[in-house]
C-alpha cells in the first residue's frame, strides 16, 4: 500500500532542474535579489502576473528581461507614458484598401511574456485596457475576441517614490497581480560585488551566456504538475482564516478578496514544487502571504500616519492564528 502511494507522487525532477538552471543563470548577472528571482520563477509556475516595485537602479527591468530570456517564448516590452492610448497596447483596426475591409493589427500586449515598464505612468483609460487581458487572457476589439497564446504573463514595474506624473493603479487591477515584489537596495557586500563585476567588464559576456531553459510546452506541463500538488485540509482552513482576518482587522480599511485566497494556495504550491516537494507546508503558505496580499489590502489612514506597513499588519494577523502542524 505504501509503495503504491509513493508511485503516485508527482515527479518534480524536471521542474527542480529547470529552477536551479534559471537561478544559476541569473545569479551570474544579478547579484543578490534572490527573493525577487524566486518569486518571478514562482509566478511563471503559478501562471500569475507580477508587479515589481522598487526605486530606480535596483535591476527590476533587467531581471524581468533575463527571466524572459530563460524561456523560449515571445517577449515584448511596453513603456507606459501619460500619453499612451489603449490602442498602443492592445492594437487597432486598420483599413485594407485591397478588399475594402478593416484588418486588426495586434499590439505589443500579444506576447507570451509582456514587460510593462513604469505601469503607473499611464492614465486610467490605458490601465483599464489591461483588465480583460490580465484576467481572461483575451481582448475584445470591434465585437471580436482575440485569445492570447499560452503562456501569457505580465511583468510590470513601478517606482514607489516618485509620484509626479503617475497614476495610482485601480484596486481591480492590483487584484489581478498574483504577487507584488518589493525590491530593496543591495547590501554593502553585494554592491561591492556589482562594482567588481562591472569593473572587470564581464557583465556583457554573462548576458550572452543566458540561454532558454524552458520551452512553452514545458511550462504548460510544469504548471499542470504544480496544480496537482497536495494541500492538507488544515492548511486550506489556515489560509482562509488569514484572508478572513484581513477583513475584520481594525488596522485595515480594505481586506483581501476571495481571489487572494486562491492566489495564496497557488503560490504556496509553486514554492513547494521549487523546493522539490509535492506537498505544501505551513511555511509555504506563510511565505506566500506578504507578496500575495500586500497590494490587495489597504491600511486605515491612522495606521498609514503611524508608518505601519501592510507587511507589519499581515505579520500580526498570522501571529494570532494557530499554525497547523
Amino acid at each position: 500500500m505504501e509503495e503504491n502511494i509513493f508511485e503516485n507522487r508527482t515527479d518534480l525532477s524536471q521542474l527542480s532542474e529547470a529552477v536551479n538552471t534559471i537561478r544559476t543563470s541569473l545569479s551570474k548577472v544579478i547579484i543578490g535579489q534572490s527573493e525577487m528571482i524566486d518569486f518571478l520563477i514562482a509566478g511563471i509556475l503559478a501562471d500569475g502576473h507580477i508587479l515589481i516595485e522598487g526605486v530606480p537602479g535596483v535591476a527590476k527591468t533587467l531581471t524581468a528581461k533575463l527571466i524572459a530570456k530563460c524561456i523560449d517564448a515571445n517577449f515584448s516590452r511596453i513603456q507606459f507614458t501619460p500619453d499612451l492610448m489603449p490602442s498602443d497596447v492592445l492594437g487597432t483596426s486598420v483599413f485594407n484598401p485591397k478588399d475594402a475591409s478593416f484588418e486588426f493589427k495586434k499590439g505589443p500586449v500579444f506576447g507570451n511574456i509582456v514587460l510593462i515598464d513604469e505601469i503607473n505612468r499611464a492614465p486610467a483609460k490605458t490601465q483599464s485596457a489591461l483588465f480583460e487581458v490580465m484576467e481572461e487572457r483575451q481582448i475584445t476589439m470591434d465585437g471580436r475576441t482575440y485569445k492570447m497564446d499560452e503562456p501569457f504573463m505580465v511583468l510590470a514595474t513601478q517606482n514607489p517614490i516618485e509620484q509626479e506624473g503617475t497614476y495610482r493603479l485601480p484596486e481591480a487591477q492590483l487584484d489581478r497581480f498574483l504577487f507584488k515584489i518589493e525590491v530593496s537596495y543591495p547590501s554593502l557586500e553585494e554592491e561591492t560585488q556589482i562594482l567588481v563585476q562591472q569593473h572587470q567588464q564581464k557583465t556583457d559576456e554573462k548576458l550572452q551566456e543566458i540561454k532558454p531553459v524552458l520551452s512553452i510546452q514545458q511550462i504548460i506541463e510544469l504548471r499542470r504538475q504544480v496544480r496537482q500538488l497536495y494541500v492538507k485540509p488544515e492548511l486550506l482552513q489556515f489560509t482562509a482564516q488569514i484572508i478572513h482576518d484581513t477583513r475584520s482587522s481594525k488596522s485595515l480599511y480594505l481586506g483581501a478578496s476571495p481571489r487572494a485566497t486562491l492566489a495564496v494556495v497557488t503560490s504556496a504550491k509553486a514554492l513547494a514544487a521549487m523546493n522539490g516537494r509535492d506537498f505544501v507546508t505551513p511555511d509555504d503558505i506563510i511565505r506566500s502571504v506578504n507578496p500575495v496580499l500586500r497590494h490587495r489590502i489597504m491600511l486605515t489612514p491612522d495606521k498609514e500616519m503611524e508608518g505601519v506597513s501592510p507587511d507589519d499588519v499581515l505579520a500580526q494577523i498570522i501571529h494570532k492564528i494557530e499554525v497547523p502542524r
